[in-house]
């Protein structure tokens, strides 16, 4: 379609149920539908109102054609003041490896630039194999063990990268 538009916008009220819908979709894909994952979040389904809450976080929604196709969000994690959180990375099955995930991330990068944080923490599964392997390619390192306050249990990768 010669007619196509992208857009990368924070989230709004309205865009709770089609993130909510999409991460669910997603992860039942891959057999994740299950306590441990982002699945049970208690918060899924507001994702809005969870990020007002957080002064230094924020969660962005990918639009093509006003179709909600994808979502990355960044907040602090847990007690470390320099440390945030990529949070809830998806995009919809037939969208991927298109290059959506890369203005995502530049929107990460660049909130956690400004928000001075001096690292990015993520929490994953071996079998988002196609996930691991961006994170690896946007430098992120894999650590041997969680970050002290995981809350994910199901995740048994966790990758962290340095931003100073």
């Amino acid at each position: 379609m010669a007619n196509e538009e992208i857009g990368i916008k924070k989230i709004q009220p309205g865009d709770n149920q089609a993130i909510f819908e999409l991460i669910q979709e997603i992860l039942e894909s891959y057999g994740l539908d299950q306590p441990g994952t982002a699945y049970t979040d208690p918060y899924l389904n507001r994702l809005y109102e969870f990020y007002q809450e957080e002064a230094r976080g924020e969660y962005w929604i990918l639009k093509k054609n006003d179709q909600v196709i994808g979502g990355i969000g960044l907040a602090p994690f847990g007690e470390y003041e320099e440390v945030a959180e990529l949070q809830k990375y998806y995009i919809k099955e037939g969208f991927q490896g298109q290059g959506y995930g890369r203005l995502l991330f530049e929107k990460v990068f660049s909130f956690a630039k400004e928000m001075n944080y001096e690292s990015i923490y993520l929490e994953t599964n071996d079998l988002l194999d196609q996930a691991n392997r961006i994170y690896e390619h946007f430098g992120f390192k894999l650590l041997s063990e969680p970050l002290t306050g995981s809350e994910h249990s199901k995740m048994n990768r966790w990758f962290l990268l340095e931003l100073i």
